[in-house]
């Protein structure tokens, strides 16, 4: 009996040698990472949430909100520069990412994302801008247009999630975890070296059929991704969409202004027939335009024509504003 409880004792102490290990190499990692992909922007407290965003140019404003696991540099990779030529473009990281804070016990529910976001663009003095929005990041601009009208004078959707899918991206499915407790030790202990492992196989499955950039995982932040928060972050967003979605469709009927809608015909995260044609199907004079051969990243991958299509929508809204002024 005595040496049975040696034996459970020594594989104790092992495991816990493992788990501190795994914590040591997360928090080594993550602050390797952070020195290597900085911040861009400022900093401003909106809700109890610390925001970094990014406000360049001037002109019409544009205010875009990238998709789960994302951050700016998604944007700032590619858009931003010709974007800022002509427009003043604010891109903002999500509440819990990139550098964006979540207070403690926040919620991640859609709905109150999109709430923080329009008390930003509140904050920073945006009149109706045409919100970008790419996958998640699209789901939050329409709850931003269906909850906060007054704020938003369009919707250019790339890539976005539209309506609730059966089962996750099997990319994301390591992220359908419901408890802060179980969630938060993931992160801490093998999420960072599972996810390191699984880089190739979600770079593919993010990018395919399109080439992932050689400079994706500084200039547009792919590493940021591989901290703990970013994963504690994407699990309460992937969970907050599961429980949010179902009930949107419904409600897109009721949208009364400019809704564009962007795909890739070869998206392999999200449908563009049960995201895009499908929105098409409920919102009156939505444009949906398909990039053949797209993945899922062509705001990195198809950037000329996400310019192309933005400019499009740009000019929608103000057509949109100058009849409401009118009338």
């Amino acid at each position: 009996m005595a040496a049975v409880w040696t034996i459970a004792a020594a594989l104790i102490v092992l495991l816990g040698l493992v788990l501190s290990g795994l914590v040591l190499f997360t928090a080594r990692t993550a602050r390797r990472i952070e020195q290597a992909v900085p911040p861009l922007g400022r900093f401003i407290e909106v809700d109890g949430a610390r925001l970094h965003y990014l406000d360049r140019g001037a002109g019409q404003p544009l205010l875009l909100i990238h998709g789960l696991t994302g951050q700016m540099r998604h944007f700032t990779h590619s858009l931003l520069e010709p974007l800022e030529r002509d427009y003043r473009v604010v891109i903002v990281d999500r509440p819990g990412s990139g550098y964006s804070t979540r207070p403690p016990g926040a919620s991640a529910a859609l709905a109150d994302q999109a709430c923080t976001i329009a008390r930003f663009a509140k904050a920073l003095g945006l009149e109706q801008p045409l919100v970008i929005g790419h996958s998640l990041g699209g789901a939050i601009a329409l709850l931003l247009a269906l909850n906060h009208p007054e704020q938003v004078g369009g919707l250019a959707l790339v890539a976005p999630a539209t309506h609730v899918q059966e089962r996750a991206p099997a990319v994301f499915r390591a992220l359908a975890i419901r408890s802060p407790l179980l969630r938060r030790i993931v992160a801490w202990t093998v999420a960072t070296p599972l996810a390191i492992r699984n880089a190739r196989a979600g770079l593919d499955a993010a990018f395919g059929p399109q080439s992932v950039p050689p400079d994706f995982a500084t200039k547009g932040g792919g590493l940021l991704a591989l901290r703990p928060h970013a994963f504690i972050a994407a699990s309460s967003d992937l969970m907050a969409a599961i429980d949010d979605l179902p009930a949107m469709p419904a409600r897109y009927g009721s949208l009364n202004l400019p809704v564009g809608v962007l795909f890739g015909t070869q998206d392999r995260l999200l449908d563009p027939a049960a995201h895009g044609a499908a929105l098409v199907a409920k919102v009156p004079g939505v444009d949906l335009e398909l990039i053949e051969g797209g993945g899922h990243m062509i705001p990195i991958c198809s950037a000329e024509r996400c310019v192309r299509f933005i400019a499009r929508m740009a000019q929608r809204a103000t057509a949109g504003a100058k009849l409401g002024s009118v009338t």
